[in-house]
């Protein structure tokens, strides 16, 4: 069957560029899977995405469905006709359904009976019939959050669409589709090419578009481009860049033929905090900021232009004039800050509401300080300092910078607390605690700043499943999950012995005076090990592995990790999946019996070599593990236990554990439940998965 390449562009007035690459991805998607539904699967797909366009270059599509064979099945035989022999009126309006008469149905017999059975030949249809259609289903399934209306048509898209472009190898494809009729033209950009840009072939459309019209259609490539642009004016500028993949996205999204201008600020700005100055270049202007070798922002910018222009002193001069007052207004900002102590700001929290039912930020303060002192008793951390750091955590919140700049939180805070002369550790706390913000982040680095962290986020987890208000599919207003993730994350990665329950309870405790939290302490501690399961699902642990651990919810996840890594490095064992396989067979057996959980185990009672002699070498390495476990030693001692495998098939080959006399049936019952009892220290074997 022959193929051919097929190009398909939608041009569009500037789309959101935020959302830019993944409406390019998915209209590229649906549009293969449908062809793909239609028999049509084109051998690759190129996409292709600019602010003015969603396009994609569909290889080696064939040109024809295949015939096909349409078969119907009608009334069995038995209902197919009348005493007479005569066709039935079910017969005949299944004939009738299929447009046919009676005579031309067939009749055949299956395993499940004699059917009446309509078949027909029908042509494949053309992809010059089946595009149009499905281009059109593809647009109206993007994921849109809002739709706009443009001119005195009913159509709806994400931005008024302008032209449409479709051709199959060189021939255009004639069809209307969101107001406009598809044919052999696009257009380049805004500035430099206006004009029609005529396409020959879909082959040519990429190199025509950058050699004729400005724009270089490849939303990677783009971003290639302006990534070296930026690294290479940077070093020009004798600096770095720390470059931002969302800001990269977002950048390349905003433009169609990047080029680079490097700008400058006055030095004087560099007084005020540099992350207030880079994130207003980067939310803001969208600019990248250059830092010298030490990491300091250095008083330049470079900015991705949509233009060449032949006057880049202009554009560099605008540039510099839009970042001038944003500068001076965080200055501003800055040094109004500074004229009062932080620790003034803190009775101004009660007058703002963190939840309704929970109460203010200064209830949600006292509770944080509360659980955090608590935790750094547990710790051995200096409680005074966790104090005063927990005290002064949400005071920021107050300031004029972080009410201008949102995202400061706790940056600016640690400024002010430095400022007021606090000691280090609780001003980098104030900062810390509302680390990891997001997957990946760094973690709060000293005792004090994990135990501001630690309490602010249970604190939430408690009071909002309280009231009720739990993450639920797409839903996490107030970022539970996150929240949860940084426990686990905090706990498990920086090693800390403090036990899950006891802090979920404290949490409640703290919130006795508000709302009673009792009822959802254990549903919480079950969630936080939901996140701990994709914890370890990240790190490509097998989940089985991970359930035979988390399965008695050990509530030290210092220890509950240690366990983990431990059976996750003992499945290279030869023996592991022996015992694992062993493990099941006693789970088996057990789950049938009702044996007292304190029985013993009775020498005199043996009568055979195999049971004695796997009593004798499970008492002999317990002796030997059992210390080692105690000390987290887990992986040490279950290659100690491997060395019980041989005893343990001999026991199952020998052995008849189910018999008539029931001393001594319960008697081996007890050894298999003392096996099974010593493996259970560190993980149900049962739930491991043969390979």
């Amino acid at each position: 069957m022959s193929t051919a390449d097929c190009l398909i562009e939608l041009g569009t007035e500037e789309l959101p560029p935020r959302s830019l690459k993944t409406l390019s991805q998915s209209f590229a998607e649906l549009t293969r899977r449908a062809l793909e539904d239609c028999g049509l699967t084109p051998s690759s797909v190129q996409v292709f995405a600019t602010p003015r366009r969603l396009a994609m270059l569909l290889r080696d599509v064939p040109t024809r469905q295949s015939d096909r064979l349409v078969v119907k099945r009608g009334p069995a035989l038995a209902v197919a006709f009348d005493a007479e022999g005569k066709p039935s009126k079910a017969a005949l309006g299944f004939a009738k359904s299929c447009g046919v008469s009676f005579d031309a149905l067939t009749q055949k017999a299956t395993d499940k009976g004699s059917w009446l059975y309509f078949e027909k030949s029908e042509a494949g249809l053309g992809l010059r019939q089946i595009l149009p259609g499905v281009v059109s289903t593809a647009l109206t399934r993007l994921p849109i959050p809002k739709r706009m209306r443009w001119g005195t048509r009913s159509d709806e898209f994400v931005r008024p669409v302008k032209w449409l472009l479709m051709m199959i190898g060189s021939e255009p494809v004639d069809a209307e589709i969101l107001g406009v009729r598809g044919g052999a033209v696009s257009y380049g950009h805004r500035f430099h090419a206006p004009g029609e840009i005529s396409i020959t072939r879909a082959t040519d459309y990429e190199s025509l578009l950058r050699t004729k019209g400005w724009v270089v259609a490849d939303f990677d490539l783009r971003k290639s481009i302006i990534r070296d642009l930026v690294e290479e004016n940077a070093g020009k500028l004798g600096g770095i860049v720390q470059i931002e993949e969302p800001l990269l996205d977002e950048v390349t999204a905003l433009v169609e033929y990047p080029v680079a201008v490097c700008g400058a600020f006055d030095e004087e700005f560099l007084d005020i905090p540099q992350e207030a100055l880079v994130m207003t270049m980067q939310d803001n202007q969208k600019y990248f900021a250059v830092f010298d070798q030490t990491g300091k922002l250095m008083p330049h910018f470079i900015a991705i232009a949509n233009i060449d222009s032949r006057h880049p002193e202009v554009v560099v001069a605008g540039n510099e004039r839009v970042i001038r007052p944003r500068f001076s207004d965080a200055g501003f900002f800055y040094r109004q800050d500074q004229k009062q102590p932080l620790a003034k700001l803190l009775p101004r929290l009660d007058a703002v509401v963190f939840q309704e039912q929970l109460g203010s930020l200064g209830d949600k303060t006292r509770r944080i300080t509360g659980l955090a002192i608590y935790i750094a008793s547990r710790l051995g951390a200096d409680e005074d300092q966790v104090r005063r750091a927990a005290e002064l955590c949400k005071c920021d919140l107050m300031t004029g910078m972080v009410g201008e700049f949102p995202k400061l939180q706790g940056v600016m805070g640690r400024y002010y607390a430095r400022h007021d002369h606090e000691p280090e550790k609780v001003s980098n706390a104030i900062e810390q605690h509302y680390w990891p913000r997001f997957a990946g982040d760094e973690l709060p680095q000293s005792d004090v700043a994990q135990c501001l962290a630690l309490a602010d986020r249970l604190d939430s987890l408690i009071g909002i499943f309280a009231i009720g208000e739990k993450p639920s599919g797409v839903k996490d207003p107030f970022a539970l999950r996150r929240a949860a993730l940084a426990v686990v994350r905090i706990l498990v990665e920086k090693s800390l012995p403090l036990d899950l329950g006891d802090l979920c309870a404290m949490a409640r405790q703290g919130l006795a005076h508000k709302i009673d939290a009792s009822s959802v302490e254990t549903e919480v501690i079950d969630y936080i090990f939901g996140r701990l399961r994709t914890y370890y699902q990240e790190q490509e642990i097998n989940f089985d592995i991970v359930d035979a651990v988390v399965v008695d919810k050990p509530s030290v996840l210092r220890d509950c990790d240690r366990k983990i890594q431990a059976l996750n490095q003992f499945q290279s064992n030869t023996a592991a999946l022996a015992l694992a396989a062993a493990n099941k067979r006693i789970v088996n057996i057990l789950k049938k019996q009702k044996l007292d959980p304190s029985a013993e185990v009775n020498p005199s009672r043996f009568e055979l070599a195999a049971e004695k002699q796997l009593f004798e070498q499970l008492n002999t390495l317990r002796a030997r593990v059992e210390p080692m476990f105690d000390e987290g030693q887990y992986l040490q001692g279950l290659n100690e236990l491997a060395g019980l495998r041989p005893a343990v098939d001999q026991f199952f080959d020998e052995v008849m554990v189910m018999v008539d006399d029931e001393s001594l049936k319960n008697n081996r019952l007890a050894l298999l439940q003392q096996l099974f009892r010593c493996f259970r220290q560190v993980a149900d074997f049962s739930r491991i998965q043969s390979k």
